[in-house]
């Protein structure tokens, strides 16, 4: 019985070794952020963060972002000059198109959503009751042109 049991200790101590060991991705195949190092910045307003996961939205080429709306921040009416394509992580962001800034006419896209803003069309979007938080792609650079009509 103890030589069973000490067999069985000795199956389960290796599994878990080779587990360990097989659960590390090649990092010339797979790569990957978990979240706890993701690198959350504050933008200006303190209004948002964003956390860029591929590339340099500031350069030409492809980049992937993370955008954190805080509750009751929102964009004013502006354009890209460039398709952004969206996935809402958590939360509901809210989009609205047009010149004219009107919070009450924006569409609620609940977590799992995909999105995409067209090249220079006007819109506005944010998070109106709590945090959202949203996945962008897209090619650089960005430049975000206000469009607001008072």
């Amino acid at each position: 019985m103890i030589h069973r049991f000490a067999r069985l200790l000795l199956v389960c101590a290796l599994g878990t070794a080779l587990t360990s060991l097989a659960a590390e991705p090649d990092p010339k195949i797979v790569g990957y952020t978990l979240p706890e190092n993701i690198k959350w910045v504050d933008n200006a307003a303190r209004t948002n963060q964003s956390a860029v996961l591929y590339g340099d939205p500031t350069k030409p080429g492809p980049y992937a972002r993370l955008i954190k709306w805080k509750a009751g921040n929102m964009s004013r009416p502006h354009y890209h000059e460039r398709d952004r394509f969206f996935v809402v992580v958590s939360g509901t962001w809210w989009v609205g198109t047009g010149p004219k800034f009107d919070p009450t006419s924006t569409k609620p896209m609940p977590a799992g959503s995909y999105v995409v803003h067209y090249a220079n069309g006007i819109h506005f979007d944010g998070a109106k009751e709590g945090d959202t938080v949203i996945a962008l792609h897209g090619t650089g650079p960005v430049s975000t042109i206000p469009a607001e009509q008072k």
